[in-house]
């Protein structure tokens, strides 16, 4: 990518990158009784984590970045 933005930076937004490819490929191996409830519980929480980390890096406000890391880190528990 020809443009590298501030959250690409963070060493938290490379794990959690790694984290919701890792969390992809583990509910692919649940039982077809789960994979469709559980394992889009466990996607849609991984990926929130994501993309939360994405958005509050672009907030300019400390107060407004750090709810969203809030968020994120709500997601993991």
């Amino acid at each position: 990518m020809f443009l590298q933005l501030k959250h690409q930076k963070l060493d938290i937004f490379q794990f959690s990158r790694s984290f919701v490819g890792e969390c992809y490929r583990l509910t692919k191996e649940l039982p077809v009784e789960e994979r469709y409830n559980l394992a889009s519980q466990i996607r849609r929480a991984a990926l929130s984590v994501y993309l939360n980390i994405a958005e509050g890096a672009s907030r300019k406000s400390v107060v407004e970045r750090k709810r969203f890391y809030e968020v994120a880190r709500g997601s993991v528990d």
